[in-house]
């Protein structure tokens, strides 16, 4: 019976198993889709838009939520118990097994760019795309006066890092670049205010203590990481945050 509805709304979306299957483990192993990340990733969002309603009612049994900015063109999905933009929490407790685990660092220069993304949005320094340009060494400084971190020393170990951001989708940036050791240069996406939670970065503005056992960064738990930092005045006044789920930071100036 389950079969049969699947396939009757999957003829009604212009899809077959085979692709909706893609799709749904694409972005359960990813996390996020980016249409202008890839090739592929332009073919699965294009395929998620004829066919929203449904992926939403397969993944809400389990708990998960999707986030759909229409206006800079990305899906993300969000683990049990997340904290997502526009809804309220879940009541229901939950363990993390849907969570990535992230390390220190990682988690420091998520928040670091958090920060950065909404100095650069304030200014007016975004593309149309919505996506800020941020050198490596600037992140590093955004690290250092913010948190009082820095990137790993290690090259290894610094490229490790900025593919996982990469893998997040919360950057892109010049392979070339991170192997030949020049000067690098990240473009900041638009998805980073959806991943830091209000709290962390009312704390961050506020210069306050964050700690990093508590940082909600939005789909990957950190509890292991049982640290406090001390976080120095990054001088943000107003932050620009989204309120929905399903549309963008820039829909009311799309609108106007």
């Amino acid at each position: 019976m389950i079969e049969e509805a699947l396939d009757e709304a999957l003829a009604q979306c212009r899809l077959n198993r085979s692709e909706f299957s893609e799709l749904l483990v694409r972005l359960l192993d990813y996390g996020v889709i980016c249409r202008d990340e890839s090739m592929i990733e332009t073919a699965l969002y294009d395929r998620f838009q004829r066919c929203e309603p449904l992926v939403r009612e397969w993944l809400a049994p389990l708990g998960l939520r999707l986030q759909h900015d229409s206006r800079f063109q990305f899906i993300r999905v969000y683990p049990p118990g997340a904290e997502v933009p526009g809804l309220p929490d879940q009541e229901e407790p939950h363990h993390g097994g849907f969570r990535a685990r992230l390390g220190q660092q990682e988690v420091a220069a998520i928040l670091a760019l958090r920060v950065e993304y909404d100095k650069a949005l304030r200014e007016g320094q975004v593309d149309e795309n919505g996506c800020a340009a941020l050198s490596l060494e600037a992140l590093e400084l955004g690290m250092r006066n913010l948190l009082k971190m820095s990137l790993p020393d290690k090259h290894a170990e610094r490229k490790n890092l900025l593919k996982k951001l990469r893998q997040l989708r919360l950057v892109q940036f010049s392979s070339e670049e991170v192997e030949t050791s020049a000067e690098v240069w990240l473009r900041v996406r638009p998805t980073i205010a959806h991943f830091v939670s209000e709290s962390v970065l009312r704390q961050l503005v506020d210069g306050e203590t964050v700690s990093l056992a508590e940082s909600d960064v939005a789909d990957a738990g950190v509890s292991d990481i049982p640290e406090e930092v001390e976080v120095k005045d990054p001088q943000a006044s107003e932050r620009i945050t989204p309120n929905s789920e399903d549309h963008s930071l820039f829909e009311s100036e799309a609108s106007s």
